[in-house]
């Protein structure tokens, strides 16, 4: 798997490999290949979103403690 795959790709192949996995014909060897091609896209996917929510979100102290905001993000 390509280390700088982009989301959408990554999911779009997980979704495949959920659909063949689901289907449930698939010789075991080669579903196993495929269940941990899909775990790496999983983990690369829960990545990019923490990513992306990290430079979304930002902590900010209030009178009742601390909450989350949205980050000011110029284009």
């Amino acid at each position: 798997m390509k280390k700088d795959i982009k989301f959408e790709a990554a999911l779009a192949r997980l979704e495949e490999i959920v659909a063949q996995l689901e289907q449930g014909n698939t010789p075991l060897d080669e579903a196993i290949q495929i269940f941990e091609e899909g775990m790496r896209l999983a983990r690369e996917c829960t990545r990019q979103l923490t990513e992306a929510e990290k430079k979304l979100q930002k902590l900010v102290k209030t009178d009742d403690g601390f909450q989350l905001e949205l980050l000011d993000i110029e284009p």
